[in-house]
């Protein structure tokens, strides 16, 4: 009898430890702000040293990498850059961009970028390839823009026409830096908003929504978050870690690190709902790596024996 209620008494305790061990893998799942998060590296020079770079996109959750393409840069060392990251499964997209692209007479300097992109991957290995293409062309930033938008948005979105059928064609994944107010300009062919009109052409868009506040950043970016759910399109939600003249509520340059990383969690909390959520972007990599080692002297001495 005495040994009956002994093993009475031991099924709850089995029954506990069963389900603490099933909980395991949610109760130490690493959070959301590790996870999922591009960045963009400007100086290709510094992919001389892949080593550095890869390490700190792995701590930090970075899977993909927009890099800046500049001509005197080897191309062995891009090839050598890519195919280490891709044995950490990180991709490299291809970077570029002009305010002036935006002009039909200047198509054919991103036409030339593209092609070289295109040519590079058919004569590198599988491993070595740039798996997409970013255009990073803001030409609201163009003095003709304020007088004469509507004619800067229809050649740009010819221009833009011809880049994403080129690029496609050649299978890369095509994506494009965009403003939060995208949304509240219309598209040149009537169909609706500029925003929509570019997640029908390309593969993502990367909403520049630039603010300190994760509740801010989502909300700028949740009309694009809503018009990419519907076309089964991607956005990466870009936050900027740089010093900016455009006002400190717009950057997390100068922040205690612990405040950006809660107000990166909010944006993932925020964002999770939404299919089309690829990540937060962040911009860009020096800022970033910079934010860390300061936070942690011992990094970058670390950083700096290595």
């Amino acid at each position: 009898m005495g040994a009956l209620l002994a093993k009475a008494k031991a099924k709850p305790r089995l029954v506990l430890v069963v389900c603490c061990l099933l909980l395991l893998p949610f109760l130490f799942k690493s959070s959301s702000v590790e996870e999922g998060k591009a960045t963009w590296l400007w100086d290709a020079s510094l992919i001389e040293n892949p080593g550095e770079i890869l390490d700190f996109c792995k701590e930090q959750g970075v899977s993909v990498i927009f890099l800046q393409i500049q001509k005197d840069v080897d191309v062995q060392q891009y090839k050598r850059f890519i195919a280490a990251a891709h044995q950490e499964d990180i991709s490299v997209h291809a970077l570029d961009g002009r305010p002036q692209w935006a002009y039909e007479e200047h198509r054919k300097e991103a036409d030339q970028f593209i092609d070289w992109v295109l040519d590079y991957n058919d004569k590198a290995s599988p491993e070595e390839r740039f798996a997409g293409i970013q255009l990073d062309v803001e030409p609201y930033q163009l003095k003709r823009w304020e007088r004469d938008q509507s004619s800067v948005v229809s050649e740009w979105s010819r221009n833009m026409e011809e880049w994403t059928d080129r690029g496609q064609r050649g299978g890369l994944y095509m994506s494009a830096a965009v403003p939060f107010w995208l949304g509240k300009i219309g598209a040149e062919d009537g169909s609706g908003t500029l925003s929509r009109w570019m997640l029908g052409r390309f593969d993502a868009l990367a909403v520049m929504s630039y603010r300190d506040s994760g509740q801010q950043i989502f909300d700028l970016s949740k009309g694009m978050l809503d018009e990419a759910d519907q076309l089964d399109k991607s956005i990466w939600i870009g936050m900027e870690l740089g010093h900016t003249e455009e006002g400190s509520h717009v950057s997390f340059f100068g922040k205690p690190l612990p405040v950006m990383e809660e107000e990166m969690e909010k944006v993932y909390q925020l964002s999770e709902s939404h299919s089309s959520f690829a990540g937060l972007a962040v911009h860009h990599y020096e800022a970033w790596q910079e934010k860390i080692a300061s936070a942690d002297p011992k990094r970058e001495q670390s950083s700096m024996r290595n």
